[in-house]
């Protein structure tokens, strides 16, 4: 018999907490975000107990955590191939550290151990070192939370994800870098005479539609109506559809970019002579370089985006929408660059209202 119990955190989250009892062996436990999860999750745990192949704690014992990480890493570079070099990194650093434990031996407190040895590595050089900061330091826990997740809801390899009971770092406000007019006439001249063709198009997908890397880069040609002027966003971040509206001059591009499109693919920027999207890091960097930007990366071309908009007078949740993001609190770090739109907007109400104050 299955009971499922919903407990809101105190970050305001909900989570399901289920357990099934069946007559003859021990409680199984296990925590999910969404309801259907535990549902589906407790109809397998006790079809699994009656039939006897359920076997948690052994698999947790037999199971390692470097079986684990290229299990997953299999799984990512079969489902989202663009994200495999992060993912790879961050998850090859606890393969490193803890690959030789079992999985019943990785613990909250061995994690939260290792969480202290990320954060005080030395990722520099003797002379000048430099350690990662605490942002940095959640995506790899982010990472081995969701490799976790998937042992206990997919794989059944164990009861619980142990990051749950992991304390994460707290995150400074969030960066906002984004190009003034006159970085950004230097950024696209450099990618006009890059070695790389489509990396014009590239950044100008990224500053005018506020796409994510890996959704320029997984895009494909049937995602694409140059009549309509948009482009379908199937596989996002959030697993949500989303819909991005093409700028008359991304359509030339698009255009122009289409004409030598290759036939054997339907990828929009492929590798060469492979069906896998094209990993622009090197050209990018080099034309970073060469407008003389400082302090700039790929994902900035994001927040640009959403620099301009909160600029061009368009509200946090105009933003969001475009932006895809779920909630509100991303959104917020652009706010001090609307504050100019948003006074005119009360002077307007108050001239309607209260007539000129200067008479």
């Amino acid at each position: 018999m299955a009971n499922i119990q919903a407990r809101k955190g105190r970050d305001g989250t909900t989570r399901y907490r289920v357990q099934v009892r069946l007559s003859g062996y021990p409680p199984q436990n296990a925590s999910f975000e969404r309801k259907t999860d535990a549902k589906v999750w407790a109809t397998q745990t006790e079809a699994a107990l009656r039939e006897g192949r359920f076997f948690p704690a052994r698999e947790a014992k037999r199971r390692t955590l470097a079986q684990l990480v290229d299990r997953y890493l299999e799984m990512i570079e079969r489902k989202k191939p663009q994200a495999l070099a992060r993912q790879r990194a961050h998850l090859g650093w606890w393969k490193e550290q803890l690959g030789e434990f079992s999985l019943a031996g990785v613990t909250p407190a061995i994690i939260a151990q290792k969480r202290d040895a990320l954060l005080s590595e030395n990722i520099g050089t003797a002379e000048e070192p430099r350690r990662r900061s605490p942002a940095t330091a959640n995506r790899y826990l982010a990472a081995l939370s969701k490799a976790f997740s998937d042992a206990v809801r997919e794989w059944h390899w164990l009861n619980d994800n142990p990051l749950r009971r992991v304390t994460r770092e707290s995150e400074s406000a969030g960066r906002v870098r984004y190009l003034s007019d006159a970085e950004r006439s230097r950024l696209i001249a450099a990618c006009q005479a890059s070695e790389l063709r489509a990396l014009e198009l590239i950044v100008m997908l990224a500053i005018t539609t506020g796409m994510r890397r890996g959704e320029i880069l997984g895009l494909r040609w049937a995602d694409v109506d140059l009549k309509r002027r948009q482009a379908v966003l199937n596989k996002t971040k959030n697993q949500e559809r989303r819909s991005v509206t093409l700028v008359p001059q991304i359509l030339g591009l698009l255009q122009a970019h289409a004409k030598v499109r290759r036939l054997d693919t339907e990828l929009v920027f492929p590798q060469p002579g492979k069906d896998k999207p094209i990993d622009p890091a090197h050209w990018f960097e080099r034309a970073v370089a060469k407008a003389k930007l400082e302090d700039f990366r790929f994902h900035d071309l994001r927040h640009t985006a959403a620099s301009y908009l909160a600029m061009s007078g368009a509200t946090t949740q105009e933003i969001a929408a475009v932006l895809g993001h779920k909630t509100l609190a991303m959104v917020k770090r652009y706010s001090h660059l609307s504050d100019a739109h948003t006074g005119a907007v009360v002077e307007r109400m108050t001239q309607k209202f209260f007539g000129d104050s200067t008479r």
